[in-house]
């Protein structure tokens, strides 16, 4: 190889070596790589110089010249033992040079690489700046959302809690309200229930009451009939009917009754009102009700109206036409011939208004008796007449009827009753006379209600 050759490769080799290893600055103020050239520049000519040591300079050929380069060479060997040392010497040196320039280049390296990686470094922190400003720009935002979206939900929520808060109370509200109302219908169904029983008790109590009353009216009057019997001193006799006289069939006066009876008893209203009282007794009656003298039929529709099965009797034609046409049923007869033709213990039921004081006093046992036996055991008779305790009754009332015999005292019917086998017979007074004498509040109370008490009175009793 000659020696431009080689200086052209020493050169490609320096430029291989400068691009691997920068030179100037290495990226980083105030840090620069070490211009190592005139290093390398003066390691060359040093080198140049060391292999130039105990060499002859070439000269042009010839005899002459071989000889001086012979002479020169021997020179040159015989000097060689004293400029070994030193060549070596230079050697070491040129390699303790290479070594530095070496050494060197890996620092320069070394930097390069130092500030490559600063500037790596330097790139993710502006990177990590970026960020963080970038972050803390989205978390200002997000703050502020979320504290907007935290102010919206506390809100949302206290107001969910303000509802469902009076949802409860309203619903609390309700509950309590439905067990108060609950509570309250169970006790009001108890107390009702209490009150059905309390009343199913003494309805039962007061049925066993009347029948053991109705036992014992039954024992005391069959005892007091056994008791007359034995005092009888004479002979039995053959039981004779007294007879009726017959004087209040044959009154006949020519006048028209039932104006009669509207303009002195009073209108049929009036009347059939009066009567519910008296239907209201008959209620379980155990069969037909008997209106006996039923006239305009008063009772016999309010008995209707209550749908208790009842038909009547009566001796006047326009009575029995008038009830006719009210589709009640209702016969014209006399009512003992009436009475006796009904099979004993047939009717459930006797109701005799206003007409026992039209009777003579032998027929009113008469008319009980016949009761008596024609009423099942149990049956309820009501018999309504004037009342002669009331004094007012004879100044107003009594003589109004020109058909009334004579009044009948209360004491006197319950006496008939009895002993034809009647028992719990009950008086009331009807019809104050102070309502239609108001004069009469004028006097003492207890006078007032000794003489001038009810105008009627009504009897009840129970066949034994």
């Amino acid at each position: 190889m000659t020696d431009d050759e080689l200086a052209a490769a020493i050169r490609e080799v320096q430029e291989r070596v400068r691009s691997r290893v920068p030179q100037g600055s290495l990226g980083l103020d105030g840090v620069t790589a070490a211009e190592l050239m005139p290093l390398v520049h003066a390691r060359d000519a040093a080198e140049a110089k060391v292999a130039a040591i105990g060499t002859v300079n070439p000269r042009p050929p010839g005899f002459t010249n071989a000889i001086i380069q012979s002479f020169k060479r021997f020179i040159a060997r015989t000097l060689d033992w004293h400029v070994r040392e030193q060549v070596e010497f230079n050697r070491a040196t040129m390699a303790c040079v290479q070594t530095t320039l070496e050494a060197l280049t890996d620092l320069t390296r070394s930097l390069a690489a130092l500030a490559a990686y600063h500037q790596e470094l330097r790139k993710s922190s502006e990177e990590l700046r970026t960020n963080a400003e970038d972050f803390r720009t989205s978390a200002e935002e997000w703050r502020a959302g979320f504290e907007e979206r935290r102010n919206a939900s506390e809100v949302h929520l206290l107001r969910t809690v303000s509802e469902l808060q009076s949802a409860f109370h309203l619903r609390a509200s309700l509950i309590e309200q439905n067990f108060r109302d609950s509570v309250r219908q169970q006790h009001d169904d108890f107390t009702s229930e209490m009150d059905r029983r309390t009343l199913d008790i003494q309805k039962r109590l007061w049925q066993d009451l009347e029948k053991i009353r109705g036992e014992y009216d039954r024992l005391i009057h069959t005892e007091l009939r056994l008791l007359r019997q034995k005092q009888a001193t004479a002979p039995a006799a053959a039981v004779v009917t007294p007879r009726v006289p017959q004087d209040y069939l044959e009154v006949d006066l020519d006048i028209d009754w039932v104006r009669f009876a509207e303009q002195f008893r009073g209108s049929e209203e009036k009347i059939r009102e009066q009567q519910k009282c008296y239907v209201g007794r008959f209620t379980g009656a155990p069969g037909v009700i008997l209106d006996i003298g039923c006239g305009r039929g008063e009772f016999l529709e309010a008995a209707k109206a209550a749908g208790l099965p009842a038909r009547g009797v009566d001796r006047n034609p326009e009575s029995v036409e008038l009830c006719q046409a009210k589709g009640l049923e209702v016969e014209q007869a006399d009512m003992f011939e009436y009475l006796e033709s009904l099979a004993d213990g047939s009717l459930g039921g006797a109701y005799c208004a206003q007409v026992v004081e039209h009777l003579p006093p032998a027929a009113v046992p008469r008319l009980v008796r016949l009761l008596s036996r024609k009423l099942r055991p149990g049956a309820l008779v009501t018999i309504e007449t004037p009342n002669p305790e009331c004094l007012a009754i004879f100044a107003t009332h009594f003589y109004l009827d020109p058909t009334h015999t004579r009044p009948i005292p209360g004491p006197l019917l319950r006496f008939y009753l009895e002993e034809a086998g009647f028992g719990s017979v009950e008086i009331e007074r009807r019809s104050p006379a102070v309502e239609s004498m108001p004069a009469l509040v004028e006097l003492p109370p207890a006078f007032r209600d000794a003489f001038f008490g009810g105008l009627d009175y009504a009897i009840f009793a129970r066949k034994l």
